[in-house]
Formats: C-alpha cells, sequence, structure tokens
C-alpha cells in the first residue's frame, strides 16, 4: 500500500485520539478504584479516630467542671465540640456513666467512662454537634447534679 501525501496528515489526530482516549480510561479506572474502596475505608478510620478524640476531650471536660469542694455551686462550662465527624451530625449522650458518642456511620463508634467523685449524684443530658455544648453543675454539700445540655438551654444564664 501507498501513501500519498494527503493520507499522512490523518496520523497526528488519529495519534492524539488514542492518547486523550488512554488517558480517560486511566483517569476513569482511578477513579472508580479510590472512591470504590480506598476513599470510604479511609474516611471511616479518620472519622473513628476523631470519634474517639472528641469523647474523651468532652469527657475530660465533664470531669473537669465539678469543682473539687463547694458549699452550694451553679457552674456552667462550655465543650468545643466537631460540628460533624465524617460529614454527618451527631449526638453525645451519658448512658450509665458513660459518655457515648451516637453516629449515623455503625464504622464511628466511641465511648468513655466518667470518672466522677462520689459526691456526684446523677449524670444526665445530652449534646447535639449542631449544638453549642456546655456542662451544667449545680448542687450542695450534700450532693451534685451534672447535666449535658446546649447553651441555648439555659436561657442565657450563665
Amino acid at each position: 500500500m501507498r501513501f500519498d501525501g494527503d493520507d499522512r496528515g490523518v496520523t497526528p489526530a488519529v495519534g492524539k485520539a488514542l492518547e486523550v482516549g488512554i488517558v480517560v480510561l486511566f483517569v476513569g479506572a482511578m477513579t472508580t478504584a479510590l472512591y470504590g474502596g480506598a476513599v470510604p475505608d479511609y474516611r471511616d478510620a479518620v472519622g473513628a479516630e476523631v470519634g474517639d478524640r472528641a469523647v474523651v476531650a468532652a469527657a475530660e471536660r465533664v470531669e473537669n467542671a465539678v469543682p473539687p469542694t463547694a458549699g452550694s455551686v451553679r457552674t456552667v462550662h462550655e465543650v468545643d465540640l466537631p460540628r460533624t465527624i465524617r460529614g454527618e451530625n451527631y449526638r453525645l449522650a451519658v448512658e450509665d456513666g458513660v459518655l457515648v458518642l451516637d453516629h449515623p456511620s455503625p464504622a464511628v463508634d466511641a465511648r468513655a467512662r466518667l470518672a466522677l467523685p462520689q459526691r456526684v449524684e446523677s449524670v444526665d443530658g445530652a449534646w447535639r454537634s449542631s449544638d453549642d455544648a456546655v456542662v451544667l453543675v449545680t448542687g450542695d454539700r450534700g450532693g451534685l447534679h451534672v447535666e449535658l445540655t446546649a447553651s441555648d438551654a439555659l436561657g442565657g444564664e450563665r
């Protein structure tokens, strides 16, 4: 087969089209591989780590809110929580002296036992990540009550 001068002008266009096709296939394969396996696994691992840290930090803040000794007490302490974990809102609640993270993703699960003095009679309440969280400690020498609540629920009282 003989090529004339007119037939060779098509070769660069066909070569570039093949190169573009290979690049598009490569990018498509990499995107599918990453979003099909590696990225969700990474998000789960990071979400679990952030959840653990948030629960431990919140538990420390609750424990530090209880004054060592006091007659009559009413204190409010702010608690900094991440607004979302793994892109989702979540809830922290106290269940039998344990601070528990309730998250829509089953991969994100954390809990921490609260170490409080014996004069703390009760701990209850919950925080939503979308609210400004506070710890309210009330009571007297007879016993203290610790409540996890939102700052809006206090109605501006501090």
